[in-house]
């Protein structure tokens, strides 16, 4: 059965209240408590001055009341003491100004000293809690990516870019000639005559910027790495990290290559105001359950980022304090996201947090508790949550017949050179996930890796800029509908246009002759097929002009973002040619796994 859990910060409340909360956590049905991950400045007060004292007696009051924990490594809130120890410890931003302390995610990935001083730590607590019987997981550091935090334009970055360039081409020559730097006298001497592409006078060459995106990544998955590697040898149990929605800066593929499971903190409400595209009208519609795929989205993604397992660190349990506008779910909507995440195969859902602070940033984002202990109402869908899971069971997920390509290095690549201001990968792989949930079908989110596309009856490849060896030899050998574009392989890895972009996997000389961008209140309806915006290609077939939708031998080329109907249309004409049975949901009603869940008005039933 899936697990229900909590996120608790005793170092914030007195030790008298510790063993009534986990007593009161135990008695609601919730079995899996967070712990440590902020708590830097308690577990080493002073350098060199450790106190674990509070964190075992926490431990042992969690274990007393039958609880499991999950230990977080505390380096994403460096305490001040460190910052006197680095000075050069923090990121910087775009504009070469340092970001300060006084809140948190203030360290740069570049900073070698502090990534082994945090390592220490991770080995410092594994050692002495590993093998602790009420031991469940490990989480490492909080949520990569939060605040911008992932592109730093410090001094140590660009020491260590150099680094990574040096590392890549070998010489100065084979850069110079990948990143087509004669064009505008931008040729290098050396390595270390090259800064980060910030603070240019116009835009810098792509090729620069989109090495230093994947740069920045990498620095993500090396530091993630170095604690990985000091706490594994200390403990047999699984490792994870808690991603964030539409965090797109670092590759959550490579990095979850080396933990066991994959977690996320969804925020539906909040995301609906400070992350979505949707219009007014939809927000309005939705301001109390949140998108009906946006959450969906993310929990197919993070299955695959998690070969499969993975759960949920931080649910919403009522307003938060960070979004422009903050509304209370609709009463029972708690209970619907959970069970939701139950039909997509989550091993478990915490909440976030178990008592509402009243001071310090977060004071005004809610909790289960009120700060002066009262229950808020959530208790009492949590309490009816654990019936519910008794009558359900975990739900097994089966294998989709749908395939989706998600590539993060896709969405550094089109920021870098979007051609059209509103031009943005999420968003059209989003609208293609959208429209695949609105006929009935289950998703499954692919890697980019060429290996995991077998087996399914339709693979959709949205605006992957540019197609690696491996994926390109597993489409071309593909049996099923393939369904490409726009914007597929037009470029090479070195960001140059590519000569050739889809004519080997469409098997037809198909060429892109040129591309227009939209202005936003502008579309273009092409007759027979429907209506586009935003991006649409004029391509040619041996050298004649045709419209940017081809079909050939169950591969369909795409040369356009479609709206919502022509979308659903192009998407319905796969599924019916693989033979996917199609089942047309009513607006914020939606299927996975054999569950039906209803985002208009907060219901959840069992699939008849």
């Amino acid at each position: 059965m899936m697990k229900l859990g909590v996120c608790y910060y005793p170092e914030h409340w007195p030790t008298a209240m510790w063993a009534t909360d986990a007593a009161e956590m135990k008695s609601i049905g919730l079995s899996l408590v967070r712990i440590g991950e902020f708590a830097w400045s308690r577990l080493e007060p002073k350098e060199g001055t450790f106190d674990f004292s509070w964190l075992d007696e926490v431990i042992e009051i969690l274990y007393g009341a039958g609880l499991q924990f999950i230990l977080g490594t505390p380096s994403a809130t460096p305490p001040r003491w460190m910052l006197d120890k680095f000075p050069d410890l923090l990121a910087w931003d775009e504009g070469g100004r340092p970001r300060e302390f006084g809140s948190r995610r203030h360290y740069c990935h570049s900073h070698e000293a502090y990534m082994h001083v945090a390592a220490e730590m991770a080995e410092r607590l594994a050692k002495r809690y590993g093998n602790h019987p009420a031991l469940y997981a490990w989480q490492t550091d909080n949520e990569y990516g939060c605040h911008d935090t992932v592109r730093s334009y410090s001094p140590l970055a660009t020491i260590a870019f150099q680094n990574w360039l040096s590392n890549k081409y070998k010489t100065i020559t084979e850069l110079n000639q990948r990143w087509g730097n004669v064009f505008w006298s931008m040729e290098y001497d050396s390595f270390d005559q090259i800064g980060l592409p910030n603070l240019t006078v116009t835009e810098p060459n792509p090729s620069h910027k989109l090495d230093f995106y994947r740069f920045c990544s990498d620095q993500v998955v090396v530091w993630n790495q170095a604690q990985i590697a000091a706490i594994r040898p200390h403990t047999d149990k699984p490792i994870f990290h808690n991603y964030m929605g539409r965090i797109t800066e670092f590759d959550h593929f490579k990095l979850g290559e080396d933990m066991e499971i994959a977690t996320w903190d969804t925020y539906p409400l909040g995301f609906l105001e400070d992350r979505s595209d949707r219009d007014e009208s939809f927000r309005h519609k939705y301001q109390y359950t949140g998108d009906p795929d946006f959450q969906a989205f993310h929990h197919d993604l993070y299955r695959a980022v998690g070969k499969g397992r993975w759960g949920i660190m931080e649910q919403q349990p009522g307003p938060v304090n960070w979004a422009p506008y903050n509304p209370a779910p609709a009463r029972g909507m708690v209970r619907v996201w959970t069970l939701e995440a139950m039909a997509h195969g989550a091993e478990f859902v915490a909440y976030f947090r178990w008592r509402q602070l009243p001071f310090a940033q977060e004071q005004m984002h809610s909790a289960l508790k009120r700060p002066d202990n009262r229950p808020s109402e959530v208790l009492d869908e949590i309490r009816l949550l654990n019936e519910d899971l008794k009558k359900y069971s975990s739900s097994e997920n089966h294998k989709a017949q749908v395939g989706l390509i998600f590539d993060y290095e896709s969405q550094w690549a089109w920021e870098v050179q979007p051609q059209g201001q509103d031009f943005d990968y999420f968003r059209l792989v989003y609208d293609f996930y959208c429209g695949l949930r609105q006929l009935g079908l289950d998703v499954d989110i692919l890697p980019p890796d060429g290996q995991s596309v077998d087996n399914y009856a339709v693979v959709l490849v949205p605006g992957l800029f540019s197609l690696n060896d491996q994926l390109m030899e597993a489409l071309s050998s593909f049996t099923g509908e393939l369904l490409l574009g726009p914007r597929t392989n037009i470029k090479t890895k070195d960001f140059h246009i590519h000569p050739d972009s889809v004519s080997q996997l469409m098997q037809i000389d198909l060429k892109l002759d040129q591309v227009e961008t939209l202005r936003p209140t502008e579309t273009r309806n092409v007759e027979g097929i429907g209506t586009f915006h935003s991006w649409i290609e004029s391509l040619q077939v041996n050298g004649e002009s045709v419209p940017p939708l081809l079909y050939k031998n169950d591969r369909t080329y795409l040369g356009g973002w479609p709206d919502k109907e022509t979308m659903i249309s192009v998407l319905r004409n796969c599924a019916e040619r693989a033979g996917i049975a199609i089942e047309d949901q009513e607006d914020g009603v939606r299927l996975r796994n054999g569950f039906v869940v209803g985002y208009g008005e907060a219901s959840f039933e069992l699939s008849k």
